[in-house]
């Protein structure tokens, strides 16, 4: 890569794309994003070009990527609402990648998700199998990144873990609780970002922290941090969901969906392979613990709005106040 060569990056402003175009910004390199909100408050002034992201054309699409040498996507949707679905997110993806091969892009860095199934009833793992197939199909070089579950500052569920933990007397975890799940911190989800656009050839790597948790010992490991032991039940799926649909309905939000519990159920957040992530979650929370969950972090609020800082909406006690989002 030359260190004057451009990187498009899907929703710089928001969660994990922030981190990859800091570590693009970092290694001295030319950073454009591809936003939804391009009146969101910009973190990086003016060191950031800002395109907004136009999905049905795809002028627009090649327009925006043209000039640039790798484009890291991260776009995706969490779950069907109103405003978006993981139908439209697969098209749009689709979209991205042949306006990319358009524009002349080199290479492609993908984040899809441990475990994409295509023939899972579960729409989120098999979509993102799809999307994963689309990128295949473009011919187009590229690494397909496979986070298990992102963990940092701007993260959602182990902050609203924290918060339930702060603000309850007891916590339920979904049937036995000893489905596994592999956090890996969202600044080395970006390292791996970063290092995949130099490389050349095509693959896929398992993007996992160095900590393997049950979903009850996160859980328990969480509540001991932040000084906040509580007797941990195990509920029935449908009873924790009602529950979980109860609170965000209070809180606005969508706290978790059915489809989520199945896929933490049937172990889809974990693989057997080595570690690639090496910040370990314990370590971070500890350093983290006086703000961890000390604020709810809301989904749907970040996609009302399209204007503050991701840092302004984080659960960290620091400031006011995840994804059909290429924030």
């Amino acid at each position: 890569m030359s260190a004057r060569s451009l990187h498009a990056v899907t929703g710089a402003f928001g969660y994990s794309g922030q981190y990859i175009a800091r570590r693009l910004l970092a290694a001295g390199l030319g950073v454009r994003t591809l936003t939804a909100s391009p009146q969101r408050t910009n973190p990086f002034g003016n060191t950031v070009e800002v395109c907004g992201i136009h999905w049905e054309s795809s002028d627009e699409l090649t327009r925006a990527l043209r000039g640039a040498e790798v484009l890291y996507n991260t776009y995706w949707v969490r779950f069907n609402a109103r405003q978006f679905c993981f139908a439209q997110a697969v098209e749009n993806s689709r979209r991205l990648f042949a306006a990319a091969k358009a524009a002349g892009v080199r290479r492609i860095v993908h984040v899809s998700i441990t475990n994409p199934d295509a023939n899972s009833p579960l729409e989120y793992f098999s979509g993102k199998a799809h999307v994963e197939q689309a990128l295949v199909d473009s011919g187009l070089e590229h690494t397909i990144l496979r986070p298990a579950v992102l963990f940092g500052k701007e993260d959602i569920l182990v902050n609203n873990i924290a918060w339930m933990l702060r603000h309850f007397p007891f916590f339920g975890v979904f049937g036995d609780g000893r489905y596994k799940l592999q956090p890996i911190y969202v600044d080395d989800l970006a390292a791996l970002a970063v290092a995949a656009g130099s490389q050349a050839g095509s693959g896929v790597v398992n993007a996992i922290g160095p900590e393997t948790f049950t979903y009850r010992e996160l859980v328990e490991v969480i509540g001991a941090i932040i000084d906040r032991r509580r007797p941990i039940m195990a509920v029935p799926p449908g009873a924790g969901y009602l529950i979980a649909a109860i609170t965000g309905l209070l809180v606005r939000d969508v706290m978790i969906t059915r489809d989520e519990i199945r896929g933490l159920m049937e172990g889809r957040l974990f693989v057997d392979s080595q570690p690639t992530g090496t910040t370990r979650l314990t370590h971070w929370a500890r350093e983290n613990r006086e703000w961890l969950g000390r604020r709810y972090a809301s989904e749907m609020a970040r996609r009302r709005d399209r204007l503050s800082d991701y840092a302004a909406m984080r659960g960290d006690g620091r400031a006011n106040e995840q994804t059909g989002s290429a924030a």
